[in-house]
């Protein structure tokens, strides 16, 4: 029996490889599928680039306004507050003297 069908096993083969390949190319990571979920993740990682963007700019503009030949007051009293761990300008700050060391 396995004598006779000897001739067709080359063809099983390629047959089955090439079903593989198929199926790989329509539904796999990167299949013809797939387009809409790469699509979509896109669009996420666009709005994430334009979010990182614009917080890099304003970052830089902030680090502008603190170097001594361009030096803001308003922003070197907030960017001491925040360091103080201050939330009002009018706060007062306790210090303990056992936390010094």
């Amino acid at each position: 029996m396995l004598f006779r069908l000897r001739p067709y096993i080359p063809s099983a083969l390629i047959a089955i490889v090439l079903t593989y390949v198929c199926v790989q190319y329509l539904t796999g990571n990167k299949g013809f599928f797939s387009q809409e979920t790469r699509d979509h993740d896109m669009k996420v990682k666009e709005q994430q680039l334009t979010q990182l963007n614009a917080e890099r700019i304003d970052l830089e503009a902030r680090a502008k306004y603190l170097r001594t030949d361009n030096l803001s007051r308003d922003l070197l009293q907030e960017r001491a507050r925040v360091l103080l761990g201050l939330s009002q300008p009018d706060a007062y700050v306790i210090r303990d003297a056992g936390a010094a060391g």
